[in-house]
């Protein structure tokens, strides 16, 4: 037994056409056939649907509330047609990248501008996601490549260190510990300090060895980024420990940084997935990204 055809593209250009035009002479004329055959394939249509798509009106039809539901269930169909039909676009191989904030919104928004100006060939989308969504993602394969600062081991991915950084000290100008080459744990005593939130593995840490060290600054501010952290202290709002990369990069007056003697370091990860291979465009950014990446003077 023939299997029904539920769908014709004819009787849906056929009422396509005479919902646009308004009569079927106007209709026929559009898509080069006879009256009666639009008549014919409006006929089917409705008996497929169940219900009367048009009604005479002075020797025009006017459509039914169901011939004005029907046409606007059919403009998906009609917008593949056409994106089909038309000109095609040529082929751009994507990048689909991850990062956090503080590398996202001004070190890789630079880095991607300067990639595709040397490429217009290739495309990039970028997703802004916290530091396990990137794990999670690349993962899983909604990404190419990830940035991160945080050392998540996972099964399946891979951290490559791009850049290896000291904490720093970010302080306003004229501030009295910038006449100094270093500040330890022991100068926060009793100074102002802008602090990242808790959710930072950092956090955690920075508050362990300011305990054994006996050091009890004042806290003023906690933030989620490093960069808010050190526009904070540009304000003259206190002190901020953080991560010279890539916050140093684009400091342009105001601010002042100074090594921070402690444990704490950073490095930052490129992250790929471990068992899938590498898209060209993924090597290429990271080539990219090795061969123009400013100095900042505290990483390497």
């Amino acid at each position: 037994m023939a299997r029904k055809a539920w769908h014709s593209l004819p009787e849906y250009e056929a009422f396509r056409a005479l919902m646009e035009t308004g009569t079927t002479t106007a209709a026929a004329a559009r898509l080069g056939l006879s009256q009666s055959a639009i008549s014919r394939s409006i006929a089917h249509l409705e008996g497929r649907q169940g219900s009367t798509l048009f009604e005479r009106n002075g020797g025009r039809l006017r459509p039914t509330d169901e011939a004005m539901r029907l046409n606007r269930r059919l403009d998906p169909l009609f917008e593949a047609l056409n994106r089909i039909d038309g000109p095609s676009e040529p082929f751009k191989e994507t990048l689909r990248l991850i990062a956090p904030p503080s590398y996202a919104h001004r070190y890789l928004v630079s880095l991607i501008a300067s990639f595709l100006q040397a490429n217009p060939a290739f495309y990039v989308s970028l997703e802004v996601a916290p530091a396990d969504d990137v794990i999670r993602g690349v993962l899983e394969d909604n990404f190419d490549l990830g940035m991160t600062g945080v050392e998540l081991s996972r099964a399946g991915v891979r951290l490559d260190i791009f850049r290896r950084s000291p904490a720093v000290c970010a302080m306003p100008k004229g501030h009295p510990l910038s006449e100094r080459q270093s500040v330890g744990l022991l100068d926060l005593d009793g100074q102002r300090l802008i602090t990242l939130s808790h959710r930072h593995a950092r956090r955690g840490q920075m508050d362990r060895i300011l305990l054994e060290a006996g050091s009890q600054p004042l806290l003023v501010a906690e933030v989620a980024t490093s960069f808010a952290a050190a526009d904070l202290a540009r304000e003259g709002l206190g002190l901020a420990v953080v991560n010279p990369f890539p916050v140093a990069i684009y400091e342009t007056g105001g601010l002042e940084f100074r090594r921070f003697e402690s444990p704490i370091s950073y490095r930052t990860y490129f992250v790929q997935a471990e068992h899938r291979p590498l898209p060209r465009i993924a090597r290429a950014f990271m080539r990219h990204a090795r061969l123009f990446t400013p100095a900042d003077g505290f990483s390497t």
